[in-house]
């Protein structure tokens, strides 16, 4: 009985440092549970971001982002990136811009 736990509990404890190290390697990054926001939301969320933007293209999309309801990726002509960040009621919280470095817009 005890050599079962003992082998249970080495088991438990190298699937948790496998898990760890898949989690550091990975840099944290929770993209593969993202939810995308679809449907009549999408063109809403779409439309608001483009319009804060003024102009660019979609290129990613997230239902309950850490920061606000809808978050929505604009790609601008340049190649830069703006995160807007919406509320429930598409109205935009805030934004932000992966090259100029000052955080919100």
């Amino acid at each position: 009985m005890r050599r079962k736990f003992v082998l249970i509990s080495a088991l438990v404890a190298v699937l948790g440092a496998i898990a760890g190290g898949a989690a550091i390697a990975s840099g944290g990054d929770d993209d593969a549970t993202d939810t995308a926001i679809t449907g009549s939301d999408l063109s809403r969320a779409s439309q608001a971001a483009l319009q804060h933007t003024g102009g660019g293209r979609v290129t990613e999309t997230e239902v309950g982002d850490e920061e606000s309801y809808y978050e929505v990726e604009v790609t601008l002509d340049g190649g830069r990136q703006v995160d807007v960040q919406l509320d429930k009621g598409f109205g935009v919280v805030g934004s932000e811009s992966d090259s100029d470095g000052q955080g919100e817009d």
